[in-house]
């Protein structure tokens, strides 16, 4: 079975840090553009990350500098470094995977993780 398992949600305070774990099984890795996404309550979901043979690693604006997105093919993971959180950050975390070389969007993703909620108090 093709599934992703996301991990390492919790609740904590502004500035903190914490890492996510987005963990694979059931197909090859590497052959797959993998994508943290996140949706805060009463807001669209959005990329926060990708890694991709395309783009190679790439972050939407507002993270820039705070998080950083590695992966461990070996190991069949994708990380989610987080740093100096905001309450604006709060939202449920899920990883996402796309074949082939361009990250997934959410039209294009085809294993979708359950969500991790992280939530950041001020």
């Amino acid at each position: 079975e093709v599934q992703l398992q996301a991990f390492g949600g919790g609740l904590v305070q502004a500035r903190a840090s914490l890492r996510l774990s987005c963990v694979g099984s059931g197909f090859t890795f590497e052959d797959y553009a993998i994508g943290w996404f996140r949706q805060a309550p009463g807001k669209e979901r959005e990329r926060v990350s990708c890694i991709s043979k395309h783009t190679g690693t790439s972050y939407t604006e507002s993270v820039k500098g705070r998080f950083t997105t590695s992966s461990d093919n070996a190991r069949k993971t994708m990380y989610l470094e987080m740093n100096d959180l905001k309450p604006e950050d709060t939202a449920v975390y899920s990883c996402a995977a796309a074949w082939g070389h361009y990250c997934p969007t959410e039209y294009t993703a085809v294993v979708w993780g359950q969500g991790t909620l992280v939530t950041v108090s001020s």
